[in-house]
């Protein structure tokens, strides 16, 4: 597939062919129908006699280096299956373009709730509890896996994750950049002169951790499936956990799914430091030191990964170019809110 080519399109009798041929089990004939939601890899629910499938493959079009790695998606689940990770059941990974036009993975599709809104207005206050507690449960399982173990000791570069971080993500911000934001470089500027000291702490790390990248179950609550691991990596475990405590000060008006102004008491919805305490609590480890920083880069990094979405849709190569749009006029904001996330937090 070249640039502009349509996402949303699949070739199903060529899918079925190389599934017939590579995916034990597997009996056609197949639908295909795509998902509205996710803004990077499409992703497709696959039907057939067999059984109720998922495929995520790469978008089509020039793509940025190292993004939309679906071969790492399906490895890292894979080898987290066996380690007290919630995670689908991985199929077959197909690399080979001339099949779908782009690389592709297969894996189960799991049946339960997926939850949009933080603040689950859908919920009563003991579902709130214990979906918060499940969340957190998951980040210390996945937080606690010894990589050389599971075989993903090479999975990422060990030490100085936040400096490579900040540097691939600055220059993914720049390739992507379609004007200046002044709140941008203030922020890029702030982090590159507060990069605290390497801690040695070194986990898998999931990338985009957050409630609507998860499966729970209906009944239980408890988290039935992780998904959306093209951005896991050998890194700092406070990335995952500030990355998702973003939704305690993000908004909860328009695009943004937030916490920010939520009565999270009243709801059974624990505070962004009671959480971060009981993750601390799980992990052993201390009270976090430069909370500040960590916030910040989570902001930051959102923020680029959305200037790409951005640049993705002008480009036409965006899986729901509408939402893109939508999504990329973000980034101003989400700058703006590192900015006083640091002046609030004393930094």
């Amino acid at each position: 597939m070249t640039k502009g080519a349509d996402v949303a399109s699949i070739d199903e009798a060529a899918l079925e062919n190389y599934l017939a041929s590579h995916m034990p089990g597997f009996k056609g004939p197949l639908v295909a129908k795509k998902y509205n939601t996710g803004q990077s890899n499409p992703t497709y629910s696959i039907t057939s006699p067999s059984g109720h499938y998922v495929l995520r493959r790469k978008p089509p079009g020039l793509l940025l280096k190292s993004a939309h790695a679906v071969d790492r998606e399906y490895r890292v689940m894979n080898a987290l299956a066996s380690q007290g990770v919630p995670v689908p059941k991985m199929r077959v990974l197909c690399e080979d373009d001339s099949v779908l036009g782009t690389s592709f993975f297969v894996m189960d599709h799991v049946d339960g709730n997926i939850y949009w809104d933080p603040a689950l207005p859908e919920l009563d206050n003991a579902a709130r509890v214990k979906i918060y507690d499940e969340m957190n449960r998951v980040l210390v399982a996945l937080h606690s896996v010894d990589p050389n173990a599971c075989g993903l000791g090479d999975y990422g570069k060990p030490g100085s994750y936040f400096q490579r971080q900040l540097t691939r993500w600055s220059q993914q911000y720049r390739a992507s950049e379609t004007g200046t934001i002044e709140a941008m470089d203030q922020l890029i500027l702030w982090l590159e002169k507060n990069l605290p000291a390497d801690d040695g702490r070194v986990s898998v790390v999931h990338g985009d951790y957050r409630i609507d990248n998860m499966i729970f179950d209906r009944t239980s609550h408890e988290v039935l499936a992780v998904l959306d691991w093209e951005l896991s990596t050998l890194g700092h475990p406070f990335a995952d956990l500030a990355y998702q405590c973003m939704q305690w000060r993000l908004p909860n008006a328009g695009t943004f799914r937030g916490l920010e102004g939520i009565d999270r008491k009243a709801k059974g919805i624990p505070t962004e430091a009671d959480y971060v305490a009981l993750y601390c609590q799980r992990m052993g480890f201390p009270k976090i030191s430069n909370w500040a920083f960590y916030l910040a880069f989570s902001f930051f990094r959102l923020a680029a990964i959305l200037q790409g979405v951005k640049k993705r849709a002008l480009d036409g190569n965006a899986s729901n170019p509408e939402r893109a749009r939508v999504m990329g006029e973000n980034v101003s904001a989400l700058a703006a809110m590192a900015l006083t996330t640091i002046e609030k937090e004393g930094a």
